[in-house]
């Protein structure tokens, strides 16, 4: 299994904080954000490499970090060749093209890499793995101002996912997805062909979408928290919090 960071963005609701510098480095306390993340991810057994997918403004800054970095799992940093907001690729895209020219054909743990977690994927790679099929994340959200601002999913008894919605009007549940997936080796094919077949391009929930549509999925609840930094005010109460 190989570990994809999607790192291709821009983070302009950060201003002057990331306009030169990408938000995933941006550090909390001792480490970074995406320093925390793969701290977790690097000592799962199934993994064996970290790709990193980031642009043509960010990526030399993601390989002299990687550079430095001592995790028992190689970092590869893909650049997209994007170099503005207006030109990027999307989530998906950037996926895609990782995938075309890395030539993977493994399965993947695809994560955002603007998030810190309470909890250790480990859980999560072994769900899968238990269930056999690929996976998203999952965890009940009481807001409805904020289901309308992210995937929205329908289960079963035995969380086999039924119905994925993006950014509904009107949720069907309260779970919702947070951007972490497993895609297993035997639904890459789907996942190549997803946006000649009409899957949405910029935000990775819409590949989950349409894999939900296209082959079997559980959802896996959280075990406990994660933080979603998106704004300048989101990563002044990380810092405070992880300090």
């Amino acid at each position: 299994m190989k570990t994809i960071v999607i790192a291709a963005g821009y983070a302009t609701r950060l201003g002057d904080l990331t306009k030169n510098f990408p938000k995933p480095l941006l550090q909390i306390g001792s480490n970074t954000i995406l320093g925390r993340m793969l701290d977790d991810i690097d000592k799962i057994p199934e993994i064996d490499e970290h790709i990193i997918i980031s642009n043509g403004r960010f990526a030399d800054i993601f390989q002299s970090w990687a550079d430095k970095q001592n995790y028992s799992r190689p970092i590869t940093v893909v650049n997209d060749g994007t170099f503005t907001n207006e030109t990027r690729l999307g989530a998906v895209c950037d996926l895609l093209f990782a995938m075309e020219k890395l030539s993977i054909d493994d399965d993947l743990l695809v994560v955002a890499a603007d998030n810190i977690l309470d909890f250790s994927f480990q859980g999560f790679v072994d769900y899968a793995y238990g269930k056999g099929t690929s996976c998203i994340m999952c965890h009940q959200q009481p807001s409805i101002e904020k289901l309308q601002r992210t995937g929205v999913i329908v289960v079963d008894e035995n969380m086999k996912v039924l119905n994925m919605e993006e950014k509904p009007q009107v949720p069907n549940t309260t779970w919702a997805v947070p951007p972490f997936y497993i895609y297993l080796k035997r639904d890459l094919d789907l996942v190549r062909h997803s946006v000649e077949n009409g899957c949405g391009k910029d935000a990775p929930g819409n590949l989950a979408h349409y894999m939900v549509e296209h082959t079997t999925m559980h959802a896996w609840p959280m075990p406990a928290g994660r933080f979603d930094i998106g704004s300048l005010d989101t990563y002044e109460e990380a810092r405070k919090r992880y300090a």
